[in-house]
């Protein structure tokens, strides 16, 4: 009993304690309010005096002092411990604007979910408030189902997909505050992070995974697996789609496509398939058929600021680098996309399925090697007869 009594002793106490310590400049501060002018409101701080809500600070939170009764309890923040007639300055505006950041890091800190509604959009992501303060939802924050799978990442399609989230309610975790600069960054994907990382713990990297393509974009597609209810949505990167170059993604997978993909990392609650893993590498014959040094036959397929990219046969492309030109001017009057030319071999590493070429002539002086006619032919058997 005696230890209830000391526990309730030490608490009025602190409380004393509380009070009477003197105040400070910033210090939020409570008290009942004694008085309501025009253009002034008084609050009983005692025993540390009376305070003020006065001039530009009142009238800037009139309309939410409009309301306020005489005896009710208000929270103000302190900005002159004494002003010329003797009382404490406060500020109602500077009190709820430092509550509310206080309200939204712990928020933060304990990673608590916020349903926000959906005010608008822009080419980034969404915009929302939290507790009245402007918010922001990044589309790289949106969870795996929001995530807008847009065409060649077409910033119109883009926004025309995120603009279809306006109106709707979101479930979000605070990612970021800025008191300073006034901001607040959220997370979608962030409150299925814990539940992501569990799955992530059946699957290891070098496992084959079934699925369905669920999104196609400019660099790469999305791929859904795993059992219902369970399912979890990896990343095939454009470079990983196909042994040979691919130049848009669309052409080679289709949304609802089922396909076999094979895990190659899990990071920081990602995976990352690909599609030619499951895949005979083409390069592991290249070095039997072909060696530094060697002319060989073929196709410019691009041309671009590092150079042309050369087909020497399916899914073998080599590189001519743009210093063999000297400038891409010279590049595009000596040889042209689509037609075929000699190469030399500079550098073959198939390891690393590279292979750099030298093109052996000049387009001006070299042209398309195209198959002879069969009345060619027949003519130059003859001759040679």
């Amino acid at each position: 009993m005696r230890g209830i009594f000391e526990f309730v002793q030490q608490t009025l106490d602190s409380q004393s304690a509380e009070q009477l310590r003197p105040y400070r400049l910033g210090d939020i501060v409570e008290g009942t309010v004694v008085g309501i002018g025009r253009s002034s409101l008084f609050l009983d701080l005692s025993p540390q005096g009376t305070g003020i809500i006065w001039g530009r600070e009142f009238l800037e939170e009139k309309d939410g002092l409009r309301n306020i009764k005489i005896g009710e309890q208000l929270k103000a923040k302190i900005v002159d411990l004494e002003n010329d007639e003797g009382y404490i300055e406060l500020s109602v505006g500077e009190a709820g604007r430092e509550l509310t950041w206080g309200q939204l890091k712990a928020k933060k800190d304990a990673q608590e979910a916020v349903n926000v509604v959906i005010t608008g959009a822009n080419k980034g992501g969404l915009l929302c408030e939290v507790v009245n303060v402007p918010a922001f939802l990044p589309v790289s924050q949106l969870s795996q189902e929001h995530y807008p799978r847009v065409e060649d990442g077409d910033p119109a399609k883009i926004l025309l997909a995120l603009q279809k989230f306006v109106g709707e309610t979101l479930e979000v975790r605070i990612l970021d505050i800025n008191p300073r600069e006034g901001k607040v960054i959220l997370s979608e994907k962030a409150k299925d992070q814990a539940k992501v990382r569990e799955l992530l713990l059946q699957y290891q990297i070098g496992q084959e995974v079934e699925g369905e393509i669920t999104g196609v974009v400019d660099f790469g597609a999305f791929l859904r697996f795993g059992p219902k209810g369970q399912e979890l949505e990896g990343l095939i990167h454009i470079s990983e789609i196909d042994w040979q170059i691919i130049d848009d993604p669309n052409q080679v997978l289709k949304v609802g496509d089922p396909v076999k993909a094979k895990i190659i990392d899990i990071a920081q609650g990602r995976v990352s398939l690909s599609l030619k893993a499951l895949k005979q590498d083409p390069w592991k014959e290249v070095e039997k058929k072909y060696k530094k040094g060697d002319m060989v036959q073929g196709r410019v397929t691009r041309l671009n600021t590092f150079g042309a990219f050369v087909e020497i046969e399916p899914m073998i492309q080599g590189l001519t680098h743009i210093s063999e030109f000297g400038t891409k001017k010279n590049m595009e009057e000596q040889i042209e996309a689509g037609k075929t030319y000699s190469f030399q071999i500079l550098e073959l590493n198939v390891q690393d399925h590279r292979m750099s070429l030298r093109v052996s002539a000049s387009a001006k002086s070299q042209q398309e090697l195209p198959q002879e006619q069969p009345q060619q032919q027949e003519q130059s058997e003859k001759a040679t007869e």
